[in-house]
């Protein structure tokens, strides 16, 4: 789909379109639409994350709740499931599963959400290591990181639905 094919969407087909880019939260795509005409793609991401920014704590922590936990087979989007194959978290020994779900129980007990993580380029290794670090850290550094997370996931998102422009992003 092209930026310019992204602007000339009414609002519900905006939201159907991109309603997917952060994880069950279209309401940012619906915030996002009002920004329309987009100047780049830079610029289309850049306004759904201010959408984000702007929202109350309790809407990003919503956000942050709606994905699902690494590694997890249960409450996964079809697009979550393939980004995490993509980093191998569908091939983990059953001692790396037994890991990960600790740690991932441990971490959403802590800080009342999973932990986010972009898998795209990422291995289960650096997965794995990256939870093991973040769970020391403290909450409010976390929640910050995993909205980091958010936005970068939303980026490679973006980044397969829209059409490069002429010249190249």
């Amino acid at each position: 789909m092209t930026l310019a094919e992204i602007d000339s969407l009414a609002r519900e087909q905006f939201v159907d379109a991109l309603g997917f880019v952060y994880e069950n939260s279209p309401w940012v795509a619906e915030r996002a639409w009002a920004h329309r005409p987009f100047s780049s793609f830079e610029d289309l991401y850049a306004a759904m994350a201010a959408e984000v920014e702007r929202a109350g704590v309790e809407e990003q922590v919503a956000l942050l709740q709606a994905h699902p936990d690494l590694g997890a087979r249960a409450r996964m989007s079809d697009l979550s499931a393939g980004e995490q194959a993509g980093a191998g978290l569908d091939r983990l020994t059953a001692e790396e599963l037994e890991t990960l779900r600790a740690w991932n129980d441990e971490y959403r007990r802590r800080f009342g959400f999973p932990f986010l993580f972009a898998v795209k380029g990422a291995t289960k290794h650096d997965i794995l290591k990256a939870l093991e670090q973040r769970l020391e850290a403290p909450r409010d550094e976390e929640f910050r990181e995993g909205l980091r997370q958010v936005y970068r996931i939303a980026w490679f998102r973006l980044e397969a639905l829209v059409e490069p422009e002429k010249g190249g992003r």
